[in-house]
């Protein structure tokens, strides 16, 4: 099996795209022939020599052509090009489906076992959710679905995904607070999942439907970034309780790589935190009135 014209574009692009954004004085290299630059960023030449490989070899490879590129040569392109961990990692999972004898499928566990739901049960003070890695959101616990009440409004019939949410519900903009932030983490997101599992159907047909409807995330989508998402803050803007500012911890489950559960926290004594108790009582009688959405079990 060799690479398709597909995933040789998406080694160009992304190759290009890196290099671009780095001059010379930023790798370290003095000023090459004396004339104006011609060429944005570096040029194949220089990658090549700071990489320690031959310039026919990283041209080959920039065309898109990485079957048999070893680990060496991987990370020294990488260090050439000042690649970050996500983007480092995005490359050795481009260069493995480039393989002409790809490694065998591993089985995707993406079930929602019991002790997953039970997990979520347990955390009773903190929204906490299991999404995939097309970002349907899988399970929740209540706290976690008065959450993003906005997200479950908008897909009454089929699984919330957080992707069609951000790109294709007009509601996304006000409830996150910097929506181009949840843009880029989306299809930051998604772009690393594509290459790590280039042949996921699921996720070619959600990647088309957001190409087709969205000119957000087309042009996000031609950038070539990736993102991890593990830690950080998001301010979000509720319906019932106001602005929200949360830490979220990402984690994976060793047994289901292929889920991730988010928890969102606030520091005790803050209005966030104040504002989850105010979320929490409001959820329990939205529960027994039947307003909250529950999710497929």
């Amino acid at each position: 099996m060799s690479a398709t014209p597909d995933h040789r574009a998406q080694v160009k692009e992304f190759l290009t795209s890196r290099r671009a954004r780095i001059t010379p004085d930023q790798a370290g290299l003095p000023a090459y022939g004396g004339k104006a630059r011609r060429v944005e960023g570096l040029r194949r030449e220089e990658v090549a020599l700071l990489a320690g490989v031959s310039i026919d070899y990283y041209v080959r490879m920039e065309r898109g052509n990485l079957a048999g590129a070893s680990d060496a040569v991987l990370d020294g392109v990488a260090n050439a090009l000042q690649l970050d961990e996500a983007e480092r990692s995005h490359l050795f999972d481009l260069a493995r489906a480039a393989q002409a004898s790809p490694p065998r499928t591993r089985n995707r566990s993406t079930e929602v076992t019991r002790g997953i739901r039970q997990v979520l049960d347990a955390i009773s003070d903190a929204p906490a959710w299991v999404r995939n890695a097309r970002h349907d959101m899988l399970a929740a616990n209540q706290l976690a679905r008065a959450l993003y009440l906005p997200l479950l409004a908008g897909t009454p019939h089929r699984l919330p995904n957080n992707a069609r949410f951000v790109y294709l519900d007009e509601a996304s903009k006000d409830f996150f607070t910097d929506w181009n932030l949840a843009a880029d983490d989306i299809a930051a997101m998604l772009r690393i999942e594509a290459g790590r599992n280039p042949h996921d159907k699921n996720l070619i047909a959600l990647i088309g439907e957001l190409s087709t409807q969205s000119e957000e995330f087309r042009q996000r989508w031609a950038a070539h970034n990736v993102r991890f998402h593990r830690t950080g803050r998001k301010i979000l803007r509720h319906p019932v309780v106001g602005v929200l500012e949360l830490d979220y911890e990402a984690m994976e489950f060793p047994a289901h790589p292929d889920l991730t559960l988010l928890v969102y926290t606030a520091a005790a004594g803050t209005p966030a935190s104040d504002g989850l108790k105010v979320l929490a009582s409001w959820a329990a009688t939205a529960t027994e009135s039947g307003e909250l959405r529950t999710l497929p079990s």
